[in-house]
């Protein structure tokens, strides 16, 4: 058996905070067990509801056989039970369903605010035979585990491999564990994730000769999970966050409308988008009703990887933290022929930040979202493009767009998904 514990923390004065209940689930839209069907929790607390997405599966064998298990494990929890080949193997075979869990606000379909969030996976074991468990997590910015951990970490692509949706698997071990055993920590993972109100989980197995218990539980426990209240007063409105390469040094700049017992803002730092380090601090006004401007220069003569990632981390005084949205530095090598473009999240569900090559940079350039019959559905123009813009892509449908961006007679393009 599978046990996920996902715990989400508030960087809000105001966070509500509270144990979700997954019950009383309904067929919210799509065919049952089908892959793109919804189902909705109601009332997983006082505020949200979960609606869960059948994602994806790796083949037609892989079956839906409860959406919530209810007389085992927690009641509480979510609880999908997952089949394969009709519940038996004659040898080798590997398996999975994908779900994503997006967490809205209580009767709509709109997005609840999440700010920082941890998935724990438990008891990833086998069956005493050929069987091992395994699960994979995707887009969360970093993970632990025990040094003496048996489970066997390796990285892997989403359902949509050529759009690079990757994540990390964790093949757990033969050896099968009673019931939800969450003493067993070596047996365990934990993920972090900044920023997003939606987790999406694969579950699955694998195995080396014949079983007759392909039929498996998987469970998801939201513990002491914490959302941002649309009523709560946040510490710091952010207004703006930029980043611009100039010369060995990226300047970061942004601008605060409001800020309330606010102690400082640090800058963070990554060279693969998932793990950040502290760049600097800066110390904040502290109290304040109108504008403020921040800037802070960060030499990057000693980094040699192409892309920088960049995030602002605002403190209060009581040390809670908000983090802001991502900006990406490219750094162009003279021996690169080749103009290419970064875009990022990638799948897109609002908003696609697109960074640009250097010698772009303040330049007159065009940004267009073409979809998968070549029409152009969204066009913008920038006179003096800084070196990552964001497009609104909310009102896009779902499915494949291209993007494509031109200056000064050089183009360059890139595959997106559209959540």
């Amino acid at each position: 058996m599978l046990l996920v514990a996902f715990t989400a923390f508030s960087t809000l004065t105001k966070a509500q905070t509270n144990e979700l209940v997954f019950q009383n689930v309904s067929l919210y839209s799509g065919s049952a067990g089908a892959d793109n069907a919804v189902y909705r929790f109601p009332n997983v607390n006082a505020n949200l509801d979960a609606l869960v997405k059948i994602t994806g599966r790796s083949s037609a064998q892989v079956e839906l056989v409860n959406i919530d298990v209810t007389n085992s494990g927690f009641n509480k929890a979510f609880q999908p039970q997952v089949e394969y080949g009709n519940g038996s193997v004659s040898g080798i075979a590997d398996w999975w369903m994908e779900f994503e869990i997006k967490f809205v606000n209580q009767g709509t379909t709109t997005a609840a605010n999440i700010a920082e969030a941890y998935a724990t996976a438990i008891d990833i074991d086998g069956n005493g035979g050929t069987l091992r468990e395994w699960d994979s997590f995707y887009g969360s910015a970093s993970y632990v585990i025990e040094n003496n951990t048996p489970l066997v970490v390796s990285t892997v692509t989403g359902i949509l491999a050529q759009l690079n949706l990757t994540g990390k698997k964790f093949l757990g071990i033969n050896t099968a564990y009673t019931g939800i055993d969450t003493s067993v920590t070596a047996l365990m993972t934990t993920h972090h994730y900044l920023n997003t109100n939606t987790i999406t989980i694969r579950f699955g197995a694998t195995t080396t000769g014949a079983n007759n218990t392909t039929d498996r539980m998987y469970s998801v426990w939201f513990k002491n999970f914490a959302y941002n209240s649309p009523l709560s007063t946040l510490p710091v409105k952010l207004t703006s966050f930029t980043a611009t390469l100039n010369s060995n040094k990226v300047d970061l700049k942004w601008i605060t409308e409001s800020e309330i017992n606010t102690s400082h803002f640090v800058v963070e730092r990554s060279t693969d988008g998932t793990n950040f380090s502290e760049a600097g601090i800066v110390f904040a006004y502290g109290t304040a009703t109108d504008k403020t401007n921040y800037s802070f220069p960060d030499n990057i003569s000693n980094i040699t990887a192409p892309v920088i990632y960049y995030r602002l981390k605002s403190v209060d005084n009581d040390g809670k933290s908000q983090y802001s949205e991502t900006r990406i530095i490219r750094l162009s090598k003279q021996t690169d022929n080749k103009v290419t473009i970064v875009t990022f999240p990638n799948p897109v569900t609002n908003e696609v930040r697109i960074s640009i090559p250097n010698e772009w940079q303040n330049k007159k350039v065009i940004y267009e979202i073409i979809n998968a019959n070549g029409q152009v559905t969204q066009r913008t123009e920038t006179i003096s493009s800084s070196q990552t813009e964001s497009i609104n892509a909310s009102n896009l449908s779902r499915g494949f767009y291209v993007v494509r961006v031109s200056c000064e007679g050089q183009t360059a393009q890139q595959k997106i998904v559209k959540n």
